[in-house]
């Protein structure tokens, strides 16, 4: 079975390298005419319930029906959402989360731990699901931190959380054997996927 791991178009939040979170950023005009239809045509999508992910999706893959799934949403950033790094520079919260490698809580928000639980909770309900039923693709459309989390714990090569960020609009395709899957929980990287034209006017 193939895995696709997509991230969603730019926003203008990703434009300004702000933290989204799970705020409910729209894709940016540029984002949404830089996207376009993929090659595959799935019976269902996976997706997380922000507009971003949804507007990409509808856009990537306009005949499958579209399954949100709450969990797939990216993670709070609590009270850096909506701020980047340079307006955060003297900030003794978000110098503290760094110096920690981005592992403790984000104030209001999630740990990274956290996060990466419910994000592979729900896709290994989602994997068990589409081999017991059989099918030959789970396609899922979420963000970077999505990614970053699945690839870090289940892809082969094994690569670090933050080596796994993919570009808006893109992301992995990885194959799942079955007795491996249910063995080793592991997953072979195919190729990387980018579903924008060539050329886009600023």
């Amino acid at each position: 079975m193939k895995v696709y791991l997509l991230r969603h178009g730019e926003t203008a939040y990703n434009a300004d390298k702000r933290y989204q979170g799970t705020r409910d950023i729209p894709l940016s005009p540029r984002g949404r005419a830089a996207l376009r239809r993929a090659e595959l045509c799935p019976e269902r999508v996976y997706v997380s319930p922000l507009s971003r992910a949804m507007e990409t999706a509808r856009i990537l893959f306009p005949e499958s029906i579209l399954v949100p799934e709450a969990d797939l949403r990216e993670m709070c950033f609590g009270i850096f959402e909506g701020r980047n790094y340079i307006e955060m520079e003297k900030d003794p919260e978000y110098l503290a989360w760094v110096g920690n490698d981005c592992r403790g809580r984000c104030p209001g928000g999630e740990t990274r731990e956290e996060f990466t639980e419910r994000t592979c909770a729900v896709f290994e309900r989602l994997m068990a699901e589409a081999m017991e039923q059989g099918r030959e693709s789970l396609v899922i459309m979420a963000h970077g931190g999505t990614q970053m989390a699945l690839m870090e714990r289940y892809a082969l090569p094994q690569m670090d959380y933050y080596h796994w960020c993919g570009p808006n609009g893109g992301g992995y395709v990885l194959t799942a054997e079955k007795d491996v899957w249910e063995k080793s929980r592991k997953m072979h990287l195919l190729e990387e996927v980018r579903y924008e034209k060539k050329e886009v006017e600023a």
